[in-house]
């Protein structure tokens, strides 16, 4: 099962590289996993645990498919930070799911992931290249 996601997260995000600029993909596949983490968050507080769970799991696929897709050969230091920091991002999801206080940590997950999607953002408009 975990090998299908793991697939399906990287297949994902191949997709959107194709369809779109790889930055702006990976802007978009962060998007995917705060909207996820947002919809954990009301499918959890409406009683639909197994929909919350579900949500959630997608958002750590998201962000798995991301960290698959690292190069860590081309970006060096910054791919192997963005790798830790995908990998706790994760975590921080599995271990907070059905916690009592599991809306605060995915918010605090949330703000993060907006942090970090704020930051891509930066770089693809700075890499752009002129019309």
């Amino acid at each position: 099962m975990q090998h299908q996601e793991n697939f399906q997260a990287a297949q994902a995000y191949r997709q959107a590289a194709v369809a779109v600029p790889p930055l702006r993909a990976v802007v978009m596949m962060i998007d995917g996993a705060i909207t996820a983490l947002q919809k954990s968050v009301a499918a959890s507080e409406d009683k639909k645990f197994e929909e919350s769970h579900d949500l959630m799991i997608r958002a750590t696929a998201i962000l798995r498919g991301l960290s698959h897709n690292l190069n860590f050969d081309r970006g060096g230091e910054v791919a192997e930070g963005l790798h830790a920091t995908y990998h706790t991002l994760i975590m921080a999801c599995l271990r907070s799911f059905g916690q009592p206080n599991a809306a605060q940590c995915y918010g605090r997950i949330i703000a993060s992931l907006t942090e970090l999607r704020d930051a891509w953002v930066v770089v693809a408009r700075s890499t752009a290249k002129p019309v």
